[in-house]
């Protein structure tokens, strides 16, 4: 039950797929994912990805904008090295055949999303991140030194924890051995030795009972790492998307892209008024923190359960050639954009937090990277700016590999590492403890650690989870392995990181906002002088 390869890649969007074929010239690469290969995030994307192509676009004035949006919490230097690769990141998507949309001029058709000063988001059509992972499965299907799992589901990294060493949380002698990976075929636990791993597991929107992101984003990768005793940052800064579809029945909840706002739709309120003027001088188009929380407020003044968008001044036109995915979403539930406004509510979307990363992808434990949601690499602060997080993806995967390649032929492979150990458990089969536990976790979460928090409401969290922790815990120590009790227990250890994280914010900043510290600068003026 042992397998041994040069790199070792869990998660299967962006992130995982454009390191693979990177990787994949310098040695055997194995790509693991929980499910289907294109049940990602990725897949979900809608907006596009930001790039400087044109005049009169500068990387200046996206440095800028991504450290307005970030509260400036955002590394300048991660920022500028991030922005100003990102066009050469892009023309190897276009290489690798991700068709964006153009002019009939022949130019790239960008559009412009909230808290963008230019035009800068490359798109096809509504449904940019499926038009990418199709593209990068494609190439990657295609290339022999790339094996893919699909179904399997990665229960730990292996580190000296399983050598039978201990390490404290603050220690950089940590290393990663690769991963014991649950093989649904035989149902046991394969273990899975690697030269190098990356961690390109995605989000971890499932914590929250409101989410835009697929069923399988619960903080795996995060929750491993953190068990590893790696280093985890930012988990406060939860970005909720200020404009998903609101309809109760549907889980996930299907995204209206923020670019439909930037086409020209308005936010307005339960009288049919518009009212983001009165939260920020760039209305509808303020940066999603922004957004997010007055449209929180709206809907606790009125007592509604949504807000509504209004698209119909937009012409039908692009309508059906730039939105005809969300078009034809909303018109299965009977709403005519061109005619009717939209209800939308906010939904957990981005993890702005994660896996704690520098420059080159390196985690604090070696030999294991991360990129893609699961990691905070210091771009996003306190706050994402629309259309950048493929754009990271992409940047930090080639810059990992960069750095991997130079050193895979010097690793040897740890023979040492003990198959995993069954003994003790038994076959559980009431699933309603786990069901249950999670519909309990996701409560907790909504209600004590949403858009806006107290520390009240954060201290009645962390005593609730506590409970489920214990509960869990225990569970999974005593049952044969099952991947259900394994991302409820990822999920418990990612809520019990950002409530934390949030209790130790002891000020508003981008994301996290209280109500026990009024009071927030103006941002974009503070930025602009300093720059």
């Amino acid at each position: 039950m042992r397998k041994t390869v040069d790199f070792l890649v869990i998660g299967s969007g962006i992130a995982g797929l454009s390191f693979a074929l990177k990787a994949a010239n310098f040695g055997k690469v194995c790509v693991v994912t929980k499910s289907h290969i294109d049940d990602t995030a990725t897949k979900y994307a809608q907006g596009g990805i930001a790039a400087v192509l044109y005049h009169p676009d500068t990387y200046e004035k996206h440095i800028r904008d991504t450290i307005i949006a970030g509260d400036e919490l955002s590394d300048l230097k991660i920022v500028e090295l991030t922005i100003r690769e990102s066009s050469e990141r892009v023309r190897e998507l276009i290489e690798w055949g991700v068709d964006f949309d153009k002019t009939k001029t022949g130019k790239f058709s960008l559009a412009k999303e909230g808290g963008h000063s230019e035009f800068r988001v490359l798109h096809h059509k509504d449904i940019t991140g499926k038009e990418i992972e199709q593209k990068l499965i494609i190439a990657a299907k295609e290339n022999e030194n790339i094996e893919i799992l699909e179904n399997h589901f990665t229960v730990e990294i292996i580190t000296q924890h399983h050598l039978g060493v201990e390490v404290s949380r603050r220690s950089s002698d940590i290393t990663c051995y690769g991963a014991y990976i649950y093989d649904p075929n035989s149902k046991k636990v394969r273990t899975v030795l690697s030269k190098i791993t990356m961690m390109a597991t995605g989000g971890i929107g499932t914590v929250y009972g409101n989410t835009t992101n697929p069923l399988v984003c619960t903080g795996d990768g995060i929750a491993m790492v953190y068990r590893a005793k790696g280093q985890v940052r930012g988990m406060e800064f939860v970005q909720f998307h200020p404009t998903s579809l609101f309809n109760p029945k549907e889980s996930p909840s299907f995204l209206i892209t923020e670019a439909l706002r930037g086409a020209g739709a308005v936010l307005k309120d339960e009288n049919h008024k518009e009212f983001m003027q009165k939260y920020d001088k760039r209305s509808s188009l303020a940066p999603r923190d922004i957004v997010a929380r007055a449209i929180d407020n709206e809907m606790k003044m009125s007592g509604k359960e949504h807000i509504w968008l209004d698209a119909t001044k937009i012409r039908e036109s692009e309508i059906f050639e730039h939105f005809p995915n969300i078009y034809a979403k909303c018109l299965s539930i009977g709403i005519d954009i061109t005619k009717n406004m939209i209800p939308v509510v906010p939904a957990a979307h981005y993890s702005c937090g994660g896996i704690a990363t520098e420059e080159w992808g390196e985690t604090s434990i070696h030999n294991l990277y991360s990129s893609g949601e699961c990691a905070s690499t210091g771009l996003h602060g306190a706050n994402r700016l629309a259309a950048n997080s493929l754009l990271e993806a992409l940047v930090f995967s080639h810059r990992a590999c960069v750095k991997a390649v130079e050193k895979v032929n010097n690793i040897p492979i740890c023979y040492k590492i003990p198959e995993w150990d069954t003994s003790g458990t038994v076959l559980n089969e009431e699933m309603i403890l786990i069901t249950q536990s999670k519909k309990e976790l996701q409560a907790i979460m909504s209600n004590y650690v949403g858009i806006v928090r107290s520390n009240l409401r954060l201290q009645r969290a962390l005593d609730r989870l506590f409970l489920l922790y214990k509960e869990t815990e225990e569970l999974y120590k005593n049952s044969i392995l099952i991947p259900e009790i394994c991302e409820l227990r990822n999920m418990i250890n990612v809520g019990y990181l950002i409530i934390n994280n949030a209790i130790d914010r002891k000020e508003n900043r981008g994301l996290h906002y209280s109500l026990d510290y009024p009071g927030h600068k103006d941002v974009q003026q503070n930025v602009e002088d300093s720059l």
